[in-house]
C-alpha cells in the first residue's frame, strides 16, 4: 500500500524529481519557487546529488545546458522572470537535442510584478520560450499531486524525445498543501543515451553537443527532423481530464489551479439546472485539439477561463474551427477567480441571468 505524506507544492516537485533519478540542481532563488531550490539544497547532497545556486538565472540555465549534455537528469527551477533571462540558454538546449526539466512558478507580470499566482505565462511557455522554429512539451498540474506525479512524467518524456519538458505551474500549487503518493507515476522505457558526451575510452565516436549549423541545408535537416518528433508526440503524448462533457450545453475550458476552481463553478451551475462541463488540457503544449473538437460536435458553446487576459483563447478558438461561440472570463495580476465568479459567467455564456 503506498504512503502518502503531506508536502507543500513546491517540495513535492522536488522529490519526485530526485525520486526520478534527478542528481543535478541549477537555479536561482526567486518567489514563489524558493523552497523547491531549499530543498534541493538539502536533500540532494545527502542522495548523491549536487544543488549549485548560479549568480543569476542566465547561468543557471548554461549551467543545465552543461549537465544535460551528458545525458545526466537534471532540473531547474525558477518564476516568470527567470524564464525570460533563460530564454536564449533554453533555445541552446533546445538545437542541440538534450533533455532537461524545466519550472516555472508562475508569478503576477509583467515586469516584477507581483508574487501571488498568476497563469499569464501560457504564451511564452507555448509559444515564445526560445528563439527559432522550436516547442517544448509544457505539463501544466493541478494538484500538489500532480506537482509530483508529472514530474516524473517530464522526465521521461525529455528523455523519450530528446528535449526539453517544462511543468507550467503558479504559486497557488507551488505554496499549497496536499497528500501526495510518490509511488503514482510509472516509469516509462528510456531509450540509451548514445549521443551523451559522458566519456567513450576509444569505443566508439567522439560526441559533440551544439546548435551551431553554418550551412542552411544542415540546419534546415535538423529543424525539420525535430517536427517529425514533434509530429509523433502530439500524435501519442496529448493528455487531458473531462468532468461532465457528455451532455453538456457548454464546456469550461481550463488548466492548474483554475481547472479545479472551475470544476466547484459547474457543480454549482448543474445545481441550477445548468448542463456544463469541464475539459481540462493537461498537456498545454501539445494541445489536446482534436478531443476539444470532438466536443464542439454535441455542445452548444464554451468558456475559457484563466488567470490572464485570454491566453489560451485563441488555442480554443482554432482547436474547434471557431465550430461553436467562444468566450473568455480571466483575472490578472495575481487575482485568482472564484467559483461564484466563473458561474456568473457561465450564465452569460448560455444566455441566462447575471
Amino acid at each position: 500500500m503506498s504512503e502518502k505524506l503531506l508536502m507543500k507544492g513546491n517540495e513535492a516537485l522536488a522529490e519526485a524529481a530526485i525520486r526520478a533519478g534527478c542528481k543535478l540542481f541549477f537555479g536561482y532563488p526567486i518567489t514563489p519557487q524558493t523552497e523547491l531550490a531549499e530543498y534541493m539544497a538539502k536533500q540532494l547532497p545527502k542522495r548523491e546529488g549536487m544543488c549549485l545556486q548560479a549568480e543569476s538565472e542566465v547561468a543557471a540555465i548554461n549551467m543545465i545546458y552543461g549537465a544535460a549534455s551528458t545525458g545526466k537528469r537534471c532540473i531547474t527551477s525558477t518564476s516568470s522572470p527567470g524564464v525570460s533571462l533563460m530564454s536564449e540558454g533554453i533555445s541552446y538546449i533546445i538545437g542541440s537535442d538534450v533533455p532537461c526539466v524545466l519550472v516555472n512558478v508562475q508569478r503576477g507580470g509583467p515586469g516584477l510584478g507581483g508574487i501571488q499566482p498568476a497563469q499569464s505565462d501560457y504564451n511564452q511557455a507555448i509559444r515564445g520560450l526560445g528563439h527559432g522554429d522550436q516547442h517544448v512539451i509544457v505539463l501544466a498540474p493541478n494538484s500538489v499531486q500532480e506537482m509530483a506525479s508529472l514530474t516524473g512524467e517530464a522526465f521521461d518524456l525529455a528523455d523519450i524525445y530528446r528535449m526539453p519538458c517544462m511543468i507550467l505551474a503558479d504559486g497557488a500549487l507551488g505554496q499549497m498543501m496536499e497528500p501526495v503518493d510518490f509511488g503514482a507515476h510509472t516509469p516509462r522505457e528510456i531509450p540509451e543515451k548514445t549521443w551523451a558526451t559522458n566519456g567513450h575510452k576509444n569505443a566508439r565516436k567522439h560526441n559533440v553537443v551544439n546548435s551551431l549549423y553554418i550551412a542552411p541545408e544542415e540546419l534546415e535537416k535538423t529543424v525539420l527532423d525535430r517536427f517529425e518528433r514533434y509530429a509523433e508526440i502530439e500524435e501519442k503524448e496529448v493528455k487531458y481530464d473531462t468532468y461532465l462533457t457528455e451532455d453538456a450545453d457548454i464546456v469550461v475550458v481550463a488548466y492548474g489551479i483554475t481547472a479545479r476552481i472551475a470544476k466547484t463553478a459547474v457543480r454549482m451551475a448543474r445545481e441550477q439546472g445548468i448542463k456544463a462541463g469541464l475539459f481540462r488540457p493537461i498537456t498545454l503544449w501539445p494541445f489536446p485539439s482534436k478531443e476539444l473538437k470532438a466536443l464542439a460536435g454535441t455542445t452548444k458553446a464554451f468558456l475559457s477561463v484563466e488567470m490572464n487576459m485570454g491566453q489560451m483563447l485563441s488555442d480554443v478558438k482554432l482547436a474547434i474551427d471557431c465550430a461553436k461561440p467562444v468566450t473568455h472570463f480571466g483575472r490578472t495580476g495575481g487575482m485568482i477567480p472564484t467559483p461564484d465568479e466563473i458561474l456568473i459567467h457561465i450564465k452569460k455564456a448560455v444566455g441566462g441571468d447575471n
